[in-house]
């Protein structure tokens, strides 16, 4: 996204060896990551009620509630052309305060046009912090205090799916849409707010400046087969996902599985096994490889679709957890891929993987949304199969020159290693 798989400076990880409180570490950086994307899919959760209020189709509202994933990818490519120059604290808060204004002003967009605007500046908001949140803590965090540091905030975001999504259909049921968007604007604030007290003022590392331009070493990595292959799966991965659990709310709340906006948000603790299953994706791809990881992950995913077109609830929610587990999983392999196989200038190769990964939502939402209105949920199954597959054709690509192309132990090291800011969703 940034300069998330931040070179460290060892001085700074010498100092930082035995960091005290890591339990209140983590548990303030698990909140700061949930602060800062929870407003990313926790509208989803109540796509029904937003297709009726603004009188529109599912393929419609479903492309303007992701719509945010165009700004995440516009500034997905700016902030990791800019990072070594922006101030880390100040631009994480300024970030997460204005995420508050466009999530405020959809309590009253008069017009889907508007509401899709809206959700842009979101999107543009959400990256910016998530960016420069993840590059300090790969400047900041010790050698040993890094991967726990990753950790949490990787579960952080994971979580926002699942708490996300439940809080939102919870408000919206009981207090109305508006005040499901007012919730959320507050919470924008109190992540801003937690980290005006927790994140300490530091220079950007300016020994991360790039040695050519951004637009040069953005044109060097698409000439590098192995990373316009790991860009596609990427795509492909978000393609799937957004296809999967945006228009999945419309056949759960219809016949003959009918169900209501509390039990729908119920429903997205299917993600609770993904907040433990990534976490294992770095010992996989290091035991087995890359590629054989993505095609177990995107085999699971794959499992997991035929359930979903099932009239039994069980065998639907089934199907919702093999898709996210599979999804989550394949994306932390392949995220890790990026950081190695990029070598110099990772952090233009993390923004062009960035802006590939959010640009397959939404061609996924308005591609999927356009099957699903006019031949069904089983057409909107069968695309989402499709980009699985072409995911797992483009995993063949994926070989590292070095013979110790290992996924690092350590995402904050010196070395090239994984870029763990796109495990975002999934």
């Amino acid at each position: 996204m940034t300069e998330m798989s931040a070179e460290t400076n060892p001085e700074m990880m010498g100092v930082h060896a035995q960091s005290p409180g890591v339990v209140l570490r983590s548990i303030v950086i698990g909140l700061t990551a949930f602060l800062t994307v929870v407003d990313l899919f926790a509208t989803q959760a109540i796509l029904p009620s937003l297709t009726r209020h603004y009188h529109v189709t599912p393929a419609a509202m479903g492309f303007a509630v992701n719509a945010s994933t165009m700004g995440m990818a516009i500034a997905g490519l700016v902030v990791g052309f800019f990072s070594p120059h922006i101030d880390r604290r100040a631009g994480i808060l300024v970030s997460l305060a204005a995420l508050a204004i466009p999530t405020s002003l959809l309590a009253i967009a008069p017009n889907l046009t508007i509401f899709t605007l809206l959700r842009i500046a979101q999107g543009l908001c959400m990256a910016s912090a998530f960016a420069l949140t993840l590059a300090y803590l790969g400047e900041q965090c010790s050698s040993m205090d890094a991967g726990g540091a990753f950790a949490a905030y990787i579960t952080g975001n994971v979580a926002s799916n699942l708490i996300g999504r439940l809080v939102s259909a919870a408000v919206a049921d009981t207090f109305g849409l508006a005040w499901n968007f007012y919730f959320f604007a507050a919470l924008n604030l109190a992540g801003a707010i937690l980290v005006y007290f927790t994140i300490a003022r530091v220079k950007p590392m300016h020994s991360m400046v790039l040695t050519q331009s951004p637009v040069a070493a953005m044109l060097d990595h698409w000439r590098n087969p192995r990373l316009r292959a790991a860009f596609g799966i990427g795509f492909c991965i978000l393609f799937a996902f957004i296809g999967t659990f945006t228009f999945v709310n419309f056949v759960l709340v219809r016949a003959p599985l009918s169900l209501g906006m509390m039990d729908l948000g119920f429903v997205y603790f299917v993600f609770l096994p993904s907040v433990v299953t990534t976490l294992l994706a770095g010992q996989a791809v290091a035991r087995f490889g890359t590629r054989p990881a993505i095609w177990a992950a995107l085999a699971v995913a794959a499992v997991g679709l035929p359930l979903m077109l099932s009239s039994r609830l069980s065998e639907v929610l089934a199907g919702m957890v093999l898709v996210g587990v599979g999804t989550f999983f394949a994306q932390a392999a392949v995220t890790g891929f990026v950081g190695q196989a990029a070598g110099a200038n990772r952090g233009v190769a993390s923004g062009t993987y960035l802006a590939c990964y959010f640009c397959g939502g939404l061609v996924g939402s308005a591609a999927l949304g356009q099957l699903f209105d006019h031949f069904g949920w089983s057409a909107c199954v069968a695309g989402v199969g499709a980009s699985l597959a072409v995911a797992a054709l483009l995993a063949t690509r994926l070989v590292l020159k070095s013979p110790s192309a290992g996924f690092p132990a350590s995402p904050a090291r010196s070395s090239p290693g994984p870029t763990p800011q796109h495990r975002l969703a999934p």
